[in-house]
């Protein structure tokens, strides 16, 4: 494809990506085919000779979208809001075009300076302490991770060098090993199967902790399991915060799990990858309170701020916490503005890296802070409306106080008597 080719083919694909979001909901959403339905379709082999575009082309509709999930639909309503729009998709294309791997700001100076400011404006939207910002000209800073399960792992492992090397610098005798072996993190037993993940790819215990009738973690909860695991020998060091949990849209309390965090020392980081686009509304902003004592904070624009998956936002007070433990140097890495320039390559676990933070730049600019702040008000007003139809109507009872995009909500069950061998069965109201 040469570039008279790549004019007219990529209007052509431009023309079917606009065509199917305009028509997305005429799309069923969750496709009906079997797994390993492709191989019915693709030859067992790559072709020995370059096949026309036409052909590939056409491929798309015969073997890509009898299988493709349509997260973009209306009547899409699974896992979490795919959020995505037109500008969004610009950057993305953009981003292939430069191809850049901005593993150091010479690798890619304008990926790494436009990030440290996207993350600055992103964080100023949300009222994120200055010490977060690269703005302050303090030890604080942001990056984009590919998703919040790569933030929390980061953010797990940057603790977890920390806290070794503070432990060591109280008992040297402790090695590194045993060190490890009595290691233990907290979350919420709501919060994302992420958070237990990292445990798993780190070596480490995680100890989920129980909730309150509202599903959310609080501070004399976190504080007895703690003095339980000190007394076992154990070194608590990190836990996580949720605000926006994945099952029920619940809040723990941060303002008291910061304040057990600063009393132990104990680094805090804060999941709010769905719920944290909607701090930029002023309205919702005391969601955030207490975020002063976090070491660590996560959104993502790709939940609810119109941004494309890969695409979340990670914030530290302290950019040395993660720097000096993963921060490894060879030849062909070094270059003259080491010292003076930041390099996203230490921040995260791959070296390479995208130009993710062009998707946040267009879809700041074109849709504006009003203009994302009336997408989010939409959101939760009709999500209140749903509420109110749900209690309106005796079939369904809600479950929990709707605060922002989430209702939970289910079908009552009513219990009829019947005299077969003396069982009871359950009806619900449809199958009545």
């Amino acid at each position: 494809m040469d570039t008279e080719e790549f004019r007219l083919y990529g209007k052509q694909m431009v023309d079917f990506m606009a065509d199917y979001m305009h028509n997305i909901r005429n799309h069923r959403v969750l496709p009906q085919i079997s797994p390993g339905y492709v191989r019915d379709l693709v030859p067992e082999q790559a072709p020995e000779e370059g096949e026309p575009w036409e052909e590939v082309f056409k491929d798309i509709q015969r073997v890509v979208l009898p299988g493709v999930v349509h997260w973009n639909s209306p009547r899409f309503h699974s896992y979490f809001p795919a959020g995505n729009s037109f500008p969004a998709i610009c950057a993305e294309m953009l981003s292939g075009v430069f191809c850049n791997i901005g593993f150091s700001w010479s690798a890619s100076p304008a990926s790494t300076d436009l990030e440290m400011v996207m993350l600055d404006w992103l964080g100023k939207m949300v009222q994120l302490p200055q010490e977060f910002l690269f703005s302050s000209n303090g030890p604080g800073g942001g990056v984009v991770q590919s998703s919040a399960s790569e933030s929390t792992l980061m953010a797990l492992l940057s603790a977890r060098e920390k806290a070794i090397s503070y432990v060591q610098s109280i008992k040297k005798d402790l090695s590194q090993g045993i060190i490890l072996e009595k290691m233990v993190y907290y979350s919420s037993i709501e919060a994302h199967c992420s958070v237990e993940k990292a445990g798993l790819l780190s070596g480490l215990t995680c100890r989920l902790l129980p909730t309150d009738a509202a599903f959310s973690l609080q501070g004399d909860i976190l504080q007895a399991a703690i003095d339980e695991d000190r007394t076992q020998g154990k070194i608590p060091f990190f836990v996580v915060g949720t605000l926006g949990t994945t099952n029920s849209c619940a809040f723990d309390n941060i303002e008291k799990l910061g304040e057990v965090c600063k009393k132990e020392n104990l680094w805090f980081h804060i999941d709010a990858a769905y719920a944290g686009a909607a701090f930029i509304c002023p309205e919702f902003r005391y969601l955030l309170n207490g975020v002063e004592y976090a070491d660590s904070f996560l959104l993502c624009p790709a939940k609810w701020l119109l941004t494309n998956h890969d695409c979340c936002a990670m914030w530290v007070k302290d950019r040395e916490n993660i720097l000096k433990p993963f921060s490894i140097m060879h030849a062909y890495l070094k270059e003259d503005l080491e010292v003076e320039t930041l390099n996203y390559r230490h921040w995260g676990i791959p070296c390479g890296r995208k130009f993710r933070s062009l998707k946040m730049w267009f879809v700041f600019r074109l849709f504006g802070v009003r203009g994302l702040q009336t997408y989010i008000r939409k959101h939760v007003r009709l999500a209140h409306e749903f509420e109110n139809l749900a209690r309106n109507d005796n079939r369904f009872e809600v479950l929990f106080p709707v605060v922002l995009g989430v209702v939970c909500f289910r079908l009552k069950v009513r219990v009829q008597r019947y005299r077969m061998k003396k069982c009871f069965v359950l009806l619900t109201s449809e199958e009545r």
